[in-house]
């Protein structure tokens, strides 16, 4: 079949191979293409079965060979190329949300093929969405015989070194692209060594702008005088590898940076796309001279099937938003996730001191939701509009979150939201040795027990505040906080088979999750635009609250920012869930452990505590399944992102459910409370040094 698309070829072109017809070449081009993809993406075998068959055909005939490689060289030489060199087909100065724009406005309407540009005719050659994926998986080996087949080298001198031209052209091109965004002012501000000290962004085109001419056939160039020659001669190509390797640097250093000096979309874009630049300049230098490529020979072969594979990758992703969003957001997420980890910690506990610590702080956190509970339905009562009743739920909600978390109290729905990203950070240190897993096993059970203990202090005091204020009211009006009807409402919510009350908590889970985000996207916020520093010197500020208060507001901010921001946003978000659910007529609503333990003491008071055993044990039932669905929803969402920001790939996951299984046989107690004393390690003294092995003796 691969035969017949020749066969074709040579019977339609009617014009010489020196001056080969361009819309002949293309069609059939295409077609040759279409021959050697398989009809799976995932069938590799036939793709490669069909690119060694070509490569068969064209070694028994060479004017066939002949016919192939000067189409591809006509395409190389006449078609516009060096667009299709470079990394992208958008500019590269272009912002994140200007490229996530234009790729969804090119996903409902594609950009028009201009047949002027070899890039345009690589999206013809390569129309399918799956290209890449047989591309890539066929060997290199087998890419390179291609090329072989073709014997590139028989070619006439004038073609090769046209087409050196313009790879030599976006060489030149990369080179002031990378010295463009290394002059950018967000990498100067996040490196400012860049503006006291010699570039490399900047030297690295200066060593070009030398190599550039050493690098053109001799009977190519111009006569030079002797100390031209000269300097040609010192030059060599090792400048260029070596000032890219300080780019590199320089782009890891700012990267480290980001944990104390924070990050923002736009500079985690510059980066990959410094990044990407740099790996493509790299790969054409590879081409164009692999003999002077560091202390050793590259197969320059090998580089242009990569370089190959890559533009095929790019075509097929071009307009890929999952792969734009992954690509650029996943340093964001990882300073988002460590700033909530850094929170995390302090919701993990390793001993009973810490256990019941934080207990108190869980108890004292129900009290203030029984209040909440409390204003949140003296509002419902009063039927006001749905929008007007939605800001004012998110207000009480919002803040007093603030307050919980200003006097030190613990909501144990916020925990897994935290705790996530500080196991994902343990799971990304541990592999399969026994000590790294051991520790691991301690953290899930360390984190197990404070959740248990943290649920236990919101629900065992928010039900009898709840009663105790609801019998305070009765007591001083004489009549019940809620009426009978209402008391049933409630308790209906949360029946766990009559109503959506397992589902609601899987949304406030969610919410929990996103608030998580916000938390550590205000922590992030306020290290990246010194927001603390900037508070210090704002005049009025000196004025109103002195220099020494406002210093003491500015670390609190500096410290709190992220916890404030992250428990307000909760409130907003559990307060307009009814609303949205209203607005768009769907069953869309919140189920929160804390404030349906509260509900559940209002409506035992308002039916005096008139209730049958099997709706008590509906309601303990309902109250279990909303606070397992708020856990595992936001911990499982939680610890997918921190895990994926951090690209931990842990295969160990048998051996962690196994170590899990034995500790919980073994010590079903350390899930639940934490040991009286803290184990120590036994030392093994004949590890130590002798002087201090001698030492212990004497002890």
């Amino acid at each position: 079949m691969i035969d017949e698309v020749f066969t074709r070829w040579l019977a339609s072109d009617k014009s010489s191979l020196e001056q080969p017809n361009l819309e002949v070449n293309i069609t059939f081009l295409a077609a040759l293409i279409e021959e050697i993809r398989p009809k799976k993406s995932d069938d590799i075998d036939s793709a490669v079965k069909s690119v060694q068959a070509l490569c068969y055909l064209l070694q028994q005939d060479a004017k066939k060979a002949q016919l192939l490689r000067e189409a591809i060289f006509y395409l190389l030489r006449e078609r516009n190329p060096i667009s299709l060199f470079l990394v992208s087909r958008h500019s590269v100065f272009s912002g994140f949300f200007t490229e996530m724009r234009r790729r969804i406005a090119h996903k409902f309407l594609p950009s028009a093929v201009d047949e002027r540009y070899l890039v345009d005719l690589f999206s013809v050659f390569f129309h399918e969405s799956s290209d890449d994926e047989w591309v890539t998986e066929v060997p290199d080996a087998v890419w390179v015989a291609l090329i072989d087949a073709i014997n590139f080298e028989n070619a006439p001198l004038e073609r090769i070194d046209a087409c050196r031209k313009n790879v030599f052209g976006a060489i030149q091109v990369l080179s002031y692209r990378i010295t463009a965004l290394g002059l950018e002012p967000e990498l100067l501000r996040n490196y400012p060594e860049l503006e006291r000290e010699d570039s490399p962004f900047i030297a690295q085109n200066q060593e070009l702008s030398l190599i550039i001419p050493a690098l053109v056939p001799t009977h190519l160039k111009p006569e030079k005088s002797e100390k031209t020659e000269h300097a040609l001669q010192s030059t060599d190509i090792k400048h260029i590898f070596v000032m890219l390797d300080q780019c590199k640097t320089i782009i890891n250093k700012v990267r480290r940076n980001t944990s104390q000096t924070g990050t923002s979309i736009h500079l985690t874009y510059l980066l990959q796309q410094l990044s990407q630049q740099m790996a493509r300049l790299e790969s054409l230098l590879k081409i164009v001279s692999p003999n002077l490529n560091h202390d050793e020979i590259i197969d320059s072969k090998v580089v242009t099937v990569q370089l190959f594979k890559s533009l095929v990758y790019s075509e097929c992703h071009k307009n890929d938003l999952t792969t734009h969003w992954q690509e650029n957001v996943e340093v964001m997420a990882l300073r988002v996730t460590e700033n909530a980890s850094r929170t995390g910690e302090h919701y993990i506990t390793e001993n009973r001191s810490e256990y019941f610590s934080l207990m108190r702080s869980a108890m004292g956190a129900g009290c203030i939701i029984a209040v909440m509970a409390m204003l949140k339905i003296m509002v419902a009562k009063q039927h006001i509009a749905p929008l007007t009743e939605a800001i004012l739920f998110s207000l009480n909600y919002g803040l007093g979150f603030i307050l919980i978390h200003i006097l030190h109290f613990t909501v144990a729905t916020k925990q897994p939201a935290m705790t996530a990203a500080a196991i994902a950070a343990s799971i990304d240190a541990s592999d399969s040795k026994s000590k790294e897993m051991d520790r691991l096993v301690s953290i899930i059970a360390n984190t197990t027990r404070s959740q248990l203990v943290a649920i236990f202090g919101n629900v065992v005091l928010a039900i009898p505040v709840a009663m105790a204020i609801a019998w305070g009211i009765f007591y001083c009006t004489g009549h019940h906080f809620v009426s009978v009807e209402k008391a049933q409402h409630l308790l209906a919510d949360i029946h766990p088979f009559k109503s959506g009350a397992v589902l609601y908590a899987g949304i406030a889970g969610i919410c929990l999750f996103l608030s998580g985000l916000i938390a550590g996207y205000h922590d992030n916020l306020a290290i990246y635009n010194k927001i603390p520093q900037r508070l210090r010197a704002v005049v009025w500020l000196q004025k109103c609250l002195g220099v020494a208060r406002l210093e003491r507001v500015a670390d609190y901010i500096e410290n709190n920012l992220g916890a404030l921001a992250g428990n307000f946003y909760f409130g907003c978000l559990l307060g307009g869930a009814s609303a949205v659910g209203i607005l768009f007529g769907l069953p869309f609503d919140i189920r929160h452990i804390a404030f349906s333990s509260a509900f559940v003491g209002y409506a035992a008071v308002g039916l005096d505590f008139m209730l049958t055993w099997q709706t008590a044990a509906y309601a303990a039932l309902g109250l279990a399944l909303i606070g397992f669905m708020n856990l595992t929803v936001s911990f499982s969402l939680a610890l997918y992102v921190a895990m994926k920001s951090r690209k931990v790939r842990f295969k160990a996951w048998r051996l962690l459910i196994k170590n899990l299984a034995t500790r919980l046989n073994q010590s079903p107690l350390d899930f639940v409370m934490p040991p009286k004393k803290t184990k120590v390690e036994k030392i093994s003294l004949e590890h130590l040094p002798l002087e201090q092995n001698n030492d212990l003796h004497k002890l």
